[in-house]
């Protein structure tokens, strides 16, 4: 094979990541590189534990920015030494799961309750069996480094062991109760909702004035944007130091529809200025209203049932949906004569967070865990700094939800879940309904054969299940297999970075850390990177009905794992949304084939000096001045990219590495590197390949935690020209700075690339401004003239034909341009090129004409006719044109500057 064919083979013109990420990403599993305590035994540990994706998901955007943050801090850190743990896993998620099964059982004209529960909830572990996988699978294809015989299921049987044991330990200690109370009922999904799963939307409604008659003459007026829950209406309330009112409270109000008495009462909660200043309590159905009726003392009556549907307390309206109740209700109030008026109304409306439907505020027999004992350390962790926030204005959102803590509704109206590990016994129940005293509740983490307190076999559990989070705030402690005192649990926990996103602080970080508090005696992980959410380059939230999904496994399998990955993260600043276009890939794909070029440019070169078993020169002093430049920037880059992660600014670390590798090392080392190979075959072939080995590969290193697929496939090609340092990159020494730029004796050589630098950079920018190619070459003259190397490498890089020391002949030629630069005056002949005069001279008239043409702009938009008249449209396309001039005319200045020396 000839050494052409070679190389293509080896290194393809173009990077194709089809074919290579797959192959790679199997040797990497085969050989246990993720495998905690296989390469790095002895290191302190570090350990992420994967906010599990639900068995439901396909891996979206936001689950490729988590989980390549994640990716990025693990395998850094297991290539600076540390035992690296990535725990992977997936969360049963309830309600959702419940959902997705239900509607596939739906197409085939079965239903959830004609099944029955045992023989759904083997349904579900079918389904999950099936598609509880694919988002491990492309959480692989997205190069998670995760230790995947760690893996977990939030149902798996030892976790399941942890949440009947968190339950049974919090029910003892008096922190567990049942109670009745408001709550967030879904009458689609059927089931209790907690807060914080309950979204809010802005939604165009109506306020309706009602008029209920006085029992002794006249009217009060009352406004709702819930008409149909007055039927469960028990007082009407006004403030107490409302006048318009004094004389009327404490008498009563018949109540339309259902003649229900009911009082007129004071409370201070009601707000004189919003509606009439009155306002209708219904206790049942409302919050506020809730805790009203517990002031007062009112009746509680509830007039819809669990699936919104009006009861027999709804009277004349039983049957009806909620919604229809509305309607029917707004018109049998105006016909009787009770509507006084209707008002469109901004409302801001809570929605299940899982379907979308309104929420109903539902008086219901619920579990509830008191948060607030519980709460306590998770504030003091905070306030002590032992729990770290990045961004740390997360903190005081954090502390804020917390001081304003409410009690955890934790039972979901489901079959798919944690079933309560609360038991009844009948026999004790009949015998409480005779003597008033509640007996047969208990709480067991094993199926009891017997009731503990009578012996009787009559017994039955509660139907519910537990909310989902409730074992999602054991993960941390519970993947390693609490409650029982388990090697992994010694070794591992507590964990030290939690990556996630800014919409579960509440749902699941601040809880993690309430758990682990109340079980492990301590937070659950040190620092909490919260990230922002992707959305469209508009700001909108991504989603199937606004058509702006960008789907992440497609561009994995269309452009690789790396360009996604390298894109996401180089936009992504700390804690910022991210705001994605269509092609927001193209970057990282464009900087794959940077890499790849310049790693094909190197082996290239190796190959034609038959170059093999590579080791970078020990001693600085046998370098020149490119070469001490080159390795004292990538100290810097090295030490750049050592902070930025150290303080979680990833985007700050990879561009550091971008613009290093795209303009120190290509745009300038590279293009000096074939000066040395012209000028001094024998330097570059010992010194100089060596040096371009040694910092791209360094180069390789930093970047793999970003890019990994790419990085391991160049370090194992690299591997056949250098002496290797590991087998795979994946467990390879992260780079030590080598200290060049600080050595005192060296720091002058490295300050000359500097200034040749500015010098090329001059020329060649002066040379484009006029449409010279960069190329064609012309004489210039130095201050302090360039030699050897020097003057081979602006020749080279600029296109300078004669180096000139000023005070020689020609030094006043008619078209030459002067700048002043650090190292002296530079002049540039550009006879026979360009005429500087007339060059000017077509700068000022374009100038003059730009000018007038912004004049004329300027007026116009100046003009009150025209700004009070003009369509909004009309006027942004002048404030865009005047922008456009504005900018012409700068760029006009800056090359009149040039041509004259400044």
């Amino acid at each position: 094979m000839d050494d052409k064919k070679e190389m293509e083979e080896k290194f393809p013109p173009q990077y194709n990541s089809k074919g290579i990420e797959d192959g790679l990403y199997d040797l990497w599993e085969e050989k246990g590189y993720f495998t905690a305590s296989s390469h790095k035994a002895g290191g302190k540990k570090y350990v992420v534990v994967i906010p599990p994706p639900n068995i439901t998901g396909f891996l979206h955007m936001g689950h490729a920015l988590n989980n390549t943050i994640q990716d990025i801090l693990v395998r850094w850190k297991r290539m600076a030494g540390f035992n690296a743990l990535w725990v992977p896993g997936t969360d049963h998620a309830g309600i959702a799961t419940q959902n997705v099964v239900e509607k596939m059982l739906g197409k085939k004209n079965v239903h959830r309750k004609t099944l029955g529960r045992e023989k759904f909830i083997e349904e579900v572990w079918k389904w999950k069996e099936e598609y509880g996988s694919r988002i491990i699978f492309q959480l692989k294809k997205l190069g998670a480094s995760c230790d995947w015989s760690m893996q977990r299921f939030t149902m798996d049987e030892g976790l399941s062991r942890s949440v009947k044991e968190a339950f049974v330990l919090l029910y003892n200690k008096g922190l567990i109760y049942r109670g009745e109370r408001i709550i967030n009922r879904c009458c689609r999904c059927g089931t209790a909702l907690s807060d914080e799963e309950v979204e809010y939307r802005d939604e165009d409604s109506f306020l309706y004035y009602l008029k209920y008659p006085l029992e002794d003459g006249g009217f009060i007026e009352v406004a709702t944007t819930r008409p149909e829950t007055m039927l469960g209406d028990t007082a009407v309330a006004v403030n107490p130091a409302d006048a318009r009112y004094k004389k009327i409270i404490g008498k009563n109000v018949k109540l339309p529809f259902v003649d229900r008495i009911i009082p007129v009462i004071a409370d201070d909660a009601v707000e004189k200025d919003f509606g009439t200043g009155a306002v209708k309590v219904t206790p049942s159905h409302d919050p506020a209203d809730f805790e009203m009726g517990k002031r007062h003392d009112l009746p509680f009556v509830t007039v819809m049932n669990e699936e919104g549907v009006m009861n027999e307390n709804a009277g004349i309206f039983k049957g009806l949906d909620r919604f229809k109740c509305r309607e029917e209700i707004v018109k049998g109030l105006e016909s009787a004569g009770f509507l006084a008026k209707t008002e469109p109304h901004a409302n801001r409306v809570g929605c299940c967070y899982r379907c979308g439907n309104l929420v109903e505020p539902y008086l219901s027999a619920q579990w509830f865990v008191k948060m607030a004992p519980l709460a306590k350390p998770a504030i003091e962790a905070a306030e002590k700094d032992e729990l770290k926030f990045y961004p740390e204005r997360w903190k005081k959102v954090y502390l804020n939800w917390l001081y304003n803590i409410r009690d955890w509704c934790i039972s979901r109206q489901i079959w798919w879940g944690h079933r309560i590990p609360v038991w009844y016994c009948r026999d004790c129940a009949a015998k409480s309904a005779e003597g008033g005293e509640q007996k047969g509740v208990f709480v067991s983490a094993d199926t009891p054969a017997a009731c503990p307190e009578c012996g009787g076999s009559e017994i039955y559990q509660d139907p519910d299940v537990l909310d989902t989070w409730f074992s999602s705030w054991l993960w941390p402690f519970s993947v390693f297999g609490w409650p029982e005192k388990t090697k992994e649990l010694e070794t591992y926990y507590p964990t030290d970075t939690l990556a996630t996103a800014q919409e579960i602080l509440f749902f699941w970080v601040a809880k993690m850390v309430m758990a682990g508090n109340e079980f492990m005696g301590g937070t659950p992980f040190e620092n909490v990177l919260i990230h922002g959410t992707v959305r469209d380059k508009t700001g909108r939230k991504m989603s199937k009905s606004l058509g702006n999904v960008i789907d992440p496994v497609k561009i994995i399998e269309d452009y690789g794992a790396d360009s996604l990955r390298f894109s996401l993260i180089s936009m992504t600043a700390s804690g910022q949304d991210v705001f994605l276009s269509p092609t927001f890939y193209i970057k990282g794909r464009n900087f794959m084939n940077k890499l790849w070029n310049a790693s094909r440019f190197i082996a290239s070169a190796a190959d034609n000096n038959g170059v093999s078993g590579i080791e970078l020169p020990r001693d600085a002093n046998d370098l020149l001045f490119p070469e001490l430049w080159i390795i004292a920037k990538l100290d810097g880059v090295t030490e750049n990219v050592n902070a930025s992660l150290e303080s979680f600014r990833l985007n700050e670390a990879l561009n550091s590495l971008y613009d290093f590798f795209w303009h120190d090392f290509c745009d300038w080392y590279l293009e000096i590197s074939k000066v040395h190979q012209e000028q001094n075959a024998e330097y570059f072939r010992n010194t100089v390949l060596p040096v371009l080995f040694h910092v791209h590969l360094s180069v390789m290193k930093m970047l793999h935690p970003f890019i990994p697929f790419i990085t391991e496939k160049i370090w194992r090609i690299f591997s056949g020209y250098c002496v290797p340092e590991t087998e795979s990159i994946v467990v390879s020494s992260w780079p030590v700075p080598r200290a060049v730029s600080r050595n005192r004796e060296l720091r002058d050589e490295v300050k000359k690339i500097e200034d040749i630098i500015e010098v090329v950079t001059t020329i060649r920018d002066i040379k484009t401004r006029f449409g010279v190619p960069v190329v064609k070459p012309i004489d210039c003259f130095f201050e302090r003239k360039p030699e050897g190397l020097e003057a081979a490498v602006i020749s080279r890089l600029a296109g300078v034909g004669n180096i000139i020391a000023y005070g020689k002949k020609g030094e006043s030629a008619g078209n030459m341009l002067v700048k002043n630069l650090r190292q002296g005056r530079l002049g540039m002949s550009f006879e026979g090129i360009i005429d500087i005069s007339k060059e000017t001279s077509k700068l000022i008239n374009e100038r003059e004409k730009l000018k007038g043409y912004f004049e004329k702009i300027d007026a116009k938009l100046r003009n009150a006719e025209f700004m009070n008249k003009a369509p909004e449209e009309v006027k942004e396309k002048e404030r865009e044109k005047k922008r456009q001039i504005e900018e012409a005319l700068n760029n006009l200045e800056k090359d009149m500057d040039f041509l004259q020396g400044k």
